[in-house]
Parts: C-alpha cells; structure tokens; sequence
C-alpha cells in the first residue's frame, strides 16, 4: 500500500463569500440538529447510559445548551478498561492496511464535514472561524500523518546481518489505551492521540474533558461511519477524579495518553507509576502538559513583525493554548517602542461571540477559567503596570479583556505561573543574554520564539533556548503536523513530539525474532 507524500489539509479562506455562506449554513445546522442532543457513551461496541447526566453550555452565551451527557464513574471506567481489553486482539491481529485504509476513509469524510466540525467548536468552547477551522484541519493532518507513520513501521526494520541467522524486529502494539484529552484543541489533540494508538493496534478508552464532550462524541460517530470496529474504541464521559482515576489505575491499563494541565499531569503520573495487584507491567506515560512561553524580542529585528507575533501568539484563542505567548521579553532599546506600539494592536481585537465572522476575540472555556484569570490580573496590578484592558468583558459569557502588564519582574507571579487566558506580560532585558537567561528561568520548556537579525544571536538561541518547539522570526504558536513535531521539556510534558516520525514508537514496542539457519 503505497500513499502519496503528506501535505498539510490547507486552511479556509474565509474572504471567499461562498466559504462565508458555507460556514454560516454549518452554524444554523448545529445550532438547529446538534445543539441540546443528547450523547451516548459506548462500552464493548454498544451504547452506555450510565446513572446521571451532566449537561455543558456555549461559553460564550451561557444560557445556550450544548449537549446532555451520561455522566459515568468509578464502575463504569472498569467496565470500559475491560470490554477494551477483552477486543484488544482481534483487532491488534487486524492487517495494518486494513486499519489504515479506515483513518483515510475517516479523514475525507471530515475533509467533506469540515465546518460542521468547526461550527460545533464556536459554540462549545468558544473558538473563532480562523480558529476552529485550523483545529478541524489539524484533525485532518493528524489521520493522514498517522497512517502513513503506520505503514513505514509495519515494514522490516533494519538489523545488521549475523551468519547462520534471520533476524527481523517488528514492531507490535501495547495493548489498552486510555486518552484523556483537553478542551482548548478537542478535536485535532483528541482525534490525533486516539488515532495514533488505534492504527498502533491498540484498543483505546476515550475520556474528553468535561468542557468539550460534544465535538469527541461527533468523531466518535464518523469514526464508526468510517469502518471503525465499535468495540475498539470505548467512549466515556465523566468526572476527571472518579471516572479518569479509575481508568488510569486499572490494572488492564497499558498506557495513558494525556494533554492538559501541569498539575493533573503529575497526578496520573504518580498514579500510573504505582504498580496494582494483577498488573504484569508497567504504564506508559505519553503526557502534554503546560507551558510558561516566552518571544524574546531582540535590539536588531523587525519589530512590527515582533510585534503582530506577540499579539497573535499571546490572545488567539483567548491564550487558551500551552503554546501561547504569555511572555514577551524585550530588549531595552526597543522596549519603550514596544510597550507603546503594541497598545493599538491589542484595542483593535474584537470580543464577541465567535459565530461572528468578524469576531477574533471569544471566550473563556468557562466560569472557572474566567475567575482564575481575573484573579491573576488583580495580583499582578499590584506589581506591575497595566497597559490595557484589565476586567472583565460582556456578561453573557466567560469574557475576558485582552489584558497586557509591562514592568513585569522575572519572578513575579504572572512571569512564572502559567496562566492560561489572554494576559501579556512584558518585561525588559538589558540585553540578549539576560533575555535568554529569563526566557529559560520557568519549569516549563513548550514553546519560544526570537526576533533578530543577528546570525551570532540566533545561533546562541539555537542551542540555548530551552523549549521543544523554538521558532525564529515567527509566532510561537500554530505548530503544523509534519513540519514541526509538537512537545515539550521539564514540566510541559514528555517531549511526545506529536506529529513527528517518532510518535507512534511511544504506542508500540519492539520484538526481535532470530531463527537459526542452515
């Protein structure tokens, strides 16, 4: 089976007014089939109802329903770890072009729904157009990427001849999976990490989060239109602490694949590392944590260019993402400039619900994001000086100001802490040095980026700038499958590097076979 070269799912040019008339006719199609359904689980290939329910609304009118959801718990986890256990065989005996041939089929068949995709991604977690649409293409990438990856590590993998012997080394699958996957990408970092551990061959119990079940439970649906054995993919919704417990300690668990917060990640490593009675192994961990990231913005750039890559890096999506720019370190001969060119950039975002094309500022995920931002803000007016925004925005939902603080020390709080909403920090750096000692002075190292002309600073940042993902000249956020494995070092996570050639090596394990010839 031979597959033409990857190229990325191009993103859509919404100053095309029938692009326009197509999004909009997605929306009303959400709004009016979609919106208030009511979701099943699925264990062992059947729907699963569970005791209670738990509903989610539009974040950014919170009066608005999205879905009604079973909202399952410790037995029900269980259940799901060992009805995928009991399918892991068959389909782990199934021929690896036949698994593939279902992820192509499943990415054309999102290529076809596209902005229903994305328009289910405006109301239940607030993205814009641009935004959403990049989500649904990167779910794209990551089917396609990921089968391909497949067919290269079905092929023999080279050993070195011994005499007398054939050798081989294959790689075979691991076993049940468990994906807990995050509400800021709950399409393409939900369908990416399923996918990888089902065309593996392995048997996968799906968590999303609480935030975002909607959108996961529509890929589920086109997952089994694309020939996707219902059984291999167990679909659950629930609370982290009962339902996600109970999944990451199960004793038939064989991995768990995560993306989300610093602090959930360091849990369900502790607790994944604890060995319970029938287990014979021990848990692997693919985690994609925070981020504390920072451009560095030298003496010697272009520093509009600088400038529009802060702005688009620290608020598109609202800063909900571990790779926005929460920190722009920059050099005190441009500092001044900076601080008051980048005042008009910010004004001129508009905030509004996303539905509207012309909006490119939204919501908070929720209320609780919404109130740990503002309490951020409030900490740091102590400590450093606000230079716009700074409150809330229109009560109909979790809004947030563009907020951006200059003056901001290297250990102030809002430096160090991740954040996760739209707050800038800006800070001043003597020179280029003492940029990059702040730039590398977090626990965390996701993303970064520098702005130079200087070969010999760039060289430096090469080699010294400690992120897993450091760009130069550009944003620090919009990592695209294929050109730019995505993970990170220290606390962001284990440097998965997401769609990279490396990343299905983290759902299989290598057997050698010898047989003694002549």
């Amino acid at each position: 089976m031979q597959l033409p070269e990857f190229r990325n799912e191009p993103y859509t040019d919404f100053s095309r007014p029938h692009e326009q008339h197509a999004f909009q006719q997605a929306l009303q199609k959400v709004e009016k089939e979609l919106l208030g359904r009511t979701w099943p689980c699925w264990i062992g290939g059947e729907p699963h109802r569970g005791a209670g329910t738990f509903d989610n609304f539009d974040p950014g009118e919170v009066t608005r329903r999205i879905g009604r959801y079973p909202k399952l718990g410790e037995a029900d986890g269980n259940l799901a770890v060992e009805k995928a256990h009991a399918a892991f065989a068959q389909w782990a005996d199934t021929p690896v072009e036949q698994r593939v041939r279902v992820f192509l089929t499943a990415a054309q068949r999102l290529r076809e729904k596209k902005h229903l995709f994305s328009a289910m991604l405006c109301f239940e977690v607030g993205k814009s157009w641009a935004e959403a649409d990049a989500d649904t293409a990167e779910a794209i990438d990551f089917l396609e990427y990921y089968a391909g990856q497949m067919l290269r590590m079905a092929q023999p993998q080279p050993v070195t001849p011994v005499p007398g012997e054939r050798n081989q080394m294959i790689y075979i699958p691991l076993g049940v999976g468990v994906v807990i996957s995050p509400w800021n990408f709950p399409l393409a970092i939900m369908a990416g990490m399923t996918s990888a551990a089902l065309l593996a061959g392995n048997t996968v119990v799906l968590k999303p989060a609480s935030q975002s079940p909607a959108i996961a439970a529509m890929w589920v649906e086109l997952m089994h239109e694309s020939g996707l054995p219902k059984n291999v993919l167990n679909f659950v919704t629930g609370p982290g602490s009962t339902l996600g417990g109970a999944l990451v300690q199960h004793r038939l668990t064989r991995f768990i694949s995560f993306t989300g917060s610093r602090d959930v990640g360091l849990w369900i490593f502790d607790k994944s590392a604890k060995v319970v009675p029938g287990q014979i192994w021990m848990k692997r961990l693919i985690a994609e944590m925070g981020g504390k990231d920072s451009i560095l913005v030298d003496q010697d750039c272009d520093l509009e260019k600088a400038l529009d890559a802060v702005v688009a890096s620290a608020f598109g999506y609202q800063g909900q993402k571990c790779s926005a720019c929460s920190r722009a370190i920059v050099h005190q001969d441009v500092y001044d400039e900076f601080c008051r060119r980048i005042v008009p950039k910010v004004a001129a975002l508009k905030m509004g619900h996303p539905s509207d094309r012309t909006v490119n500022f939204g919501p908070m995920v929720d209320g609780s994001a919404k109130r740990k931002t503002l309490e951020y803000i409030e900490d740091a007016r102590q400590e450093s000086r606000l230079l716009i925004g700074g409150a809330a925005g229109p009560s109909a939902g979790h809004y947030v100001q563009p907020t951006v603080f200059a003056d901001v020390a290297p250990q102030a709080k809002i430096s160090l802490e991740e954040i996760f909403g739209p707050v800038l920090a800006i800070l001043k750096a003597r020179d280029f040095e003492e940029g990059l000692a702040i730039a590398n002075n977090t626990e965390y190292g996701l993303t970064g980026s520098l702005f130079t002309r200087d070969e010999k600073h760039k060289e430096e940042a090469r080699r010294r700038f400690h992120a897993g993902n450091f760009y130069i000249n550009r944003k620090c956020t919009g990592a695209l499958v294929g050109g730019h494995p995505f993970g990170g070092f220290n606390m962001s996570g284990t440097d998965s590097k997401a769609g990279g050639p490396d990343y299905l090596l983290q759902f299989l394990q290598a057997k050698t076979i010898s047989e003694k010839v002549g």
